[in-house]
């Protein structure tokens, strides 16, 4: 079998790919995001999602060319504009302060690329997450324990963030937390990858 790398050093996607049962060794990308993300900004949010998940992984490719290569990215969408990583403690509060009692989207692009065959197939799976309204009290608690410093808007749905929501759609719901495992699962079966038998 092919040797499987995930190209990402993301504590939720190592914990989310290793459900599987695979033998899969992650590993950071040598992909410039930030530098790529200025030329994507005429691109819907969901592509530019897409975009950053191959950069991810083509880049990997070049030094592993035999290995499939899984890439990711997760941008939010609220009003048309991307929602980030907060970085500090006042982005997240400010970002969740926006979010609150309102509904917003969470694209989640995968892409697996096999640099020897020239292969690279993609999937972005969206949700659509309707947040309570909160009081800053709330918001303010709510970072305060669970530091969501380094989460696309500012929220961790595997922990205490799903008190957050009222409601969460979509197919997939470890693709809120990172990556879309049913997807995941039949890209990897498309590279010769199988996860059972």
């Amino acid at each position: 079998m092919r040797a499987v790398i995930l190209a990402s050093t993301s504590r939720y996607r190592r914990e989310l790919i290793e459900r599987l049962g695979l033998t899969v060794t992650c590993m950071a990308s040598p992909f410039d995001e930030e530098a790529a993300k200025e030329g994507l900004q005429a691109l819907p949010i969901a592509e530019r999602a897409r975009a950053l998940a191959i950069g991810k992984a083509e880049a990997l490719g070049e030094q592993h060319p035999d290995a499939v290569i899984i890439g990711a990215d997760q941008m939010g969408e609220v009003d048309g504009e991307a929602l980030g990583k907060p970085h500090t403690a006042d982005k997240a509060r400010a970002q969740l302060r926006r979010l609150a009692g309102r509904e917003h989207r969470l694209h989640t692009a995968v892409a697996l690329h096999h640099r020897a065959s020239g292969r690279t197939a993609t999937v972005v799976d969206t949700h659509a997450l309707v947040m309570r309204a909160l009081t800053d009290a709330a918001i303010a608690d709510y970072v305060a324990r669970d530091a969501p410093l380094d989460c696309a808007g500012s929220y961790r749905v595997e922990s205490l963030g799903i008190a957050l929501f009222e409601r969460v759609r979509g197919d997939d719901f470890t693709a809120v937390i990172g990556l879309p495992l049913t997807q995941v699962v039949g890209l990897l079966e498309g590279f010769g990858v199988r996860v059972l038998g």
